[in-house]
């Protein structure tokens, strides 16, 4: 069963942000979009070029009212000491959550079960909390936040536009598409 159109769970959760290790709650995603990029685990070889790519874009998904956060079973502190030792994760800003408990694995049903790791996971939830956009990919493909990005514009748009779709490739400003029986078998 896919999570698309379906509510995030409650959770609890610390992370490691702006020096300081914080409480993160559902209450605290409520009313506002949000991104839970799961990775299996800190100290790796493609989790790190993946989080890097991603803060590269952080300003630009604030811009747009979007909070990001990266998901481990990694506690808050493993976070902080990879933040520390890492010049590439070094450059994060967006909260670092930890889920040693795998509640949050467990709740977007990413966790690999006997293993205690997550998969290569992206949950897009909008103001509502429920799931726009989700992306699994295999332990060894990372993922292109600049797609990332487009995929929360046109999830923005929808959401904005009732009536609309974007279609392939869409960026912002292109054309969109008003679903109707006149398109069927014309496209």
């Amino acid at each position: 069963m896919s999570l698309v159109n379906t509510k995030i769970k409650p959770f609890k959760a610390t992370a490691f942000h702006d020096g300081s290790f914080v409480d993160v709650s559902d209450a605290d995603v409520a009313g506002k979009w949000a991104i839970f990029f799961f990775y299996p685990a800190d100290f790796t070889y493609v989790c790190p070029t993946e989080l890097g790519d991603l803060a590269d874009h952080y300003v630009d998904l604030q811009e747009m009212g979007v909070e990001v956060y990266s998901v481990s079973t990694d506690t808050h502190f493993t976070h902080k000491a990879w933040h520390d030792a890492s010049d590439t994760v070094g450059k994060i800003a967006y909260p670092m959550l930890g889920d040693p408990t795998n509640e949050l694995s467990r709740n977007f049903e990413i966790l690999r079960e006997g293993e205690g790791l997550a998969d290569r996971g992206t949950f897009l939830v909008d103001p509502d909390g429920v799931i726009q956009v989700v992306e699994v990919t295999a332990e060894g493909i990372g993922r292109n936040a600049a797609e990332l990005v487009r995929k929360v514009k046109a999830a923005q748009y929808v959401r904005a536009h009732p009536g609309e779709v974007c279609p392939a490739k869409w960026e912002e400003g292109d054309a969109t598409l008003a679903p109707s029986l006149d398109l069927v078998g014309k496209i």
